[in-house]
């Protein structure tokens, strides 16, 4: 006797409940396994799942809107993408915001249209170096209008990439993506306060205090910082303002991640050639843009505490601010340079509150206006600024 069956003779017979294997059928394809299905109450199964998966989400949804969260729609590459290709779409005409998360968080859409009678598009990334957008404009012939450049010196010198393949992703998303991503606008980001990459459960589980282990990085993660709106116009989360434990953990995660040079700038040859290379890409794609009649504007917003310190100290504006606009011929906007544009609260030293991001668009757009786009402006703009 075996196991699963009875020898008889030269025959090997299985018990009705063993399924048969290839061996038990020489010769002939293995058949797709078919196993009966008990019969369940699946109605009330499903009915349960379901209402034990909505107060779950319930759950959820409630923790986080007692921590602060509200509705806001993802910083997503899609959305992104979506603004980008307005550019493509008959809107090349228009003003372009560029930079890093200073120009994504201190200049207000809302503000600069109600000054100029203009919304401009706003395609500024986080963590990430203006340069690939930069050069990708300067590729597209489409675009005809005015760029606004933001420089935050310890990512456009030093090549900041965290967001930089979101260039690639534009020019290759696929109908699925776009489809998801409009759904996503539609039936989710709006109403529901948890759907933020910060709130999500693999990140809470991540970043809980685990053991060190030996060669595995331990930089604090970046937090969630704003609220979006659908065209990608950003304000500072009102919790940096109101929440003092959680603005200062901000602040130390500024400082173990900025607190020094990354790799590839660790000694003063490297950081030279590095900041070199940025300024030339810089030039070479200004200079394309220009020759299509495109106006082009740099900006360096504000930035105060240690990171202005550390920024003066590693990254002064002589070395880096002054050679961009040698190098480029393009003008500029130094915050430094304008007492109206100084005195802003920036609770984690880096980006403007809420109220003060509106307070530094409407004293930003008159400059631009007055010294640099003047004779563009569009006739509505004496109207609204009076």
């Amino acid at each position: 006797m075996a196991a699963n069956g009875i020898a008889t003779g030269e025959r090997f017979e299985r018990p009705g409940f063993v399924r048969p294997t290839a061996s038990d059928r020489p010769g002939v394809a293995q058949p797709v396994p078919v196993r009966d299905i008990p019969p369940q109450p699946w109605q009330r199964i499903f009915i349960a799942a379901l209402v034990l998966a909505t107060l779950m989400m319930a759950a959820w949804e409630w923790h986080w809107r007692a921590f602060g969260a509200t509705p806001s729609y993802r910083n997503s590459d899609g959305q992104w993408a979506q603004q980008r290709r307005r550019i493509n779409a008959g809107e090349g005409g228009k003003t372009v915001l560029i930079g890093s998360s200073r120009v994504l968080f201190d200049v207000q859409l809302p503000v600069w249209e109600a000054i100029t009678g203009e919304r401009p598009i706003q395609l500024a990334l986080e963590g990430t170096s203006p340069l690939p957008i930069l050069e990708d404009l300067a590729a597209d012939p489409d675009f005809t209008g005015r760029l606004l450049v933001g420089v935050t010196p310890g990512l456009f010198f030093s090549g900041g990439k965290l967001r930089a393949d979101v260039v690639a992703y534009t020019h290759d998303q696929g109908p699925s993506q776009r489809s998801g991503n409009w759904l996503s606008q539609q039936l989710l980001e709006p109403w529901l306060g948890f759907y933020d990459p910060d709130f999500a459960l693999a990140t809470v589980v991540k970043r809980q205090a685990w053991p060190a282990r030996d060669g595995v990085p331990n930089l604090p993660e970046v937090r969630k910082l704003m609220v979006q709106d659908v065209d990608r116009n950003t304000r500072m989360w009102g919790k940096l303002e109101t929440d003092a434990a959680y603005r200062a953990m901000v602040q130390r995660t500024w400082l173990v991640r900025f607190g020094r040079p990354p790799p590839h700038m660790d000694t003063p040859a490297k950081a030279q050639a590095v900041m070199a290379a940025q300024i030339q890409r810089a030039a070479i794609a200004v200079r394309t843009l220009r020759a299509r009649g495109v106006d082009v504007l740099f900006i360096r917003p504000p930035s105060t505490g240690p990171l202005y310190a550390g920024e003066q100290n590693g990254l002064p504006r002589a070395r880096t601010w002054d050679r961009l606009l040698q190098a480029t011929g393009a003008p500029g906007i130094h915050f430094e340079d304008y007492p109206e544009l100084q005195g802003y609260w920036q609770p984690e030293w880096s980006h403007l509150s809420a109220s003060e991001a509106d307070r530094f668009t409407a004293a930003l757009v008159p400059i631009i206006q007055r010294e640099y786009w003047r004779e563009k402006s569009r006739p509505t703009a004496t109207a609204a600024t009076r």
